[in-house]
């Protein structure tokens, strides 16, 4: 039976990922599985092991999963579109609420054959159908860039709940894959991770106002934690700044709590991001906001991924 028909037939079933209906946070216990398919056996991409390591932390950090000629590659693709002005005014692009400098750049596997043919590769998708056991498409993809001296903040988050409450995604069974194109160090804004987060989902408080995604892209203000809840969870599971050499690649479950400053060094910072969904998880009506965001935010029209 398909996530939608179980709700369709169960009109009385509470949403168990509500957030944003009233002025409260509040804890709930992850109700999903994460690891999907056995996690004792080896997979397509992934070890037993990873797979494990995977279902306990949340994520999976891949160190040199792509070579440094790879990457020169990924990166030659990546400056070409962050200077082609004919490209940034047809691509789905998000610049710095203060510098104007380009932020993200969606649907990159849509508009570069470059990027579309990294989406597909079995050590990307692969390990993502490792996790996920079932057929996959591409949810959404993004190109997100913290430009030197002047890279601002993703504030913490679970993806999930936006995902869930403004695009309609079900259940959690979606996986993040970024691969980092350049070095992310301590300095430059790198992706921090709260370890055994993905565990726990976080009810947000306050409403979603309308178009909300016009200005939740540039400076996050609706669905985030509270602080009191980001403590508790961060004295619990610790904090994991995703710290590698370009060509490293990080997996992560879609309710992980993440985040990352700002970039005030000299060395700016790009990764790459391919969000891959279960087939059996399509999108439904969104459970908070009556308007569904854009389609190069969460994908309309599913196109499963052949291996």
């Amino acid at each position: 039976m398909r996530i939608e028909q179980f709700y369709e037939r169960s009109e009385a079933l509470a949403d168990p990922y509500s957030s944003r209906v009233d002025d409260q946070y509040e804890t709930r216990a992850r109700l999903d599985p994460v690891v999907y398919s056995d996690p004792l056996k080896d997979g397509m991409a992934l070890t037993a092991e990873q797979k494990q390591a995977f279902e306990r932390d949340g994520f999976l950090i891949l160190d040199g999963a792509f070579t440094q000629d790879e990457v020169a590659g990924f990166n030659q693709e990546l400056n070409r579109m962050a200077r082609d002005s004919e490209f940034l005014s047809a691509a789905p692009t998000i610049t710095e609420p203060l510098s104007g400098e380009v932020r993200s750049i969606f649907e990159i596997h849509k508009v570069s054959p470059v990027f579309e043919k990294l989406a597909l590769d079995r050590r990307i998708a692969g390990a993502a159908r490792d996790i996920l056991n079932d057929d996959l498409y591409i949810h959404q993809s993004r190109l997100n860039y913290k430009p030197g001296f002047k890279g601002k903040e993703f504030f913490w988050h679970s993806d999930f709940e936006t995902w869930h409450v403004e695009d309609g995604m079900p259940r959690m069974r979606a996986v993040s894959a970024s691969i980092l194109l350049t070095d992310n160090r301590y300095q430059n804004g790198p992706l921090m991770v709260i370890p055994g987060s993905h565990k726990t989902y976080l009810k947000c408080a306050g409403r979603t106002p309308d178009d909300n995604y016009k200005r939740s892209l540039k400076v996050q203000e609706v669905g985030v934690p509270d602080q009191e809840n980001l403590r508790r969870m961060t004295e619990k599971g610790g904090l994991v700044a995703a710290t590698r050499e370009a060509g490293s690649l990080v997996l992560f479950d879609c309710n992980l709590m993440h985040g990352s400053a700002g970039n005030i060094t000299p060395f700016p910072r790009s990764n790459t991001f391919f969000v891959f969904n279960a087939m059996s998880n399509q999108l439904m009506k969104p459970f908070g906001p009556e308007k569904a965001r854009p389609e190069f935010l969460a994908e309309q029209r599913p196109k499963k991924i052949s291996f």
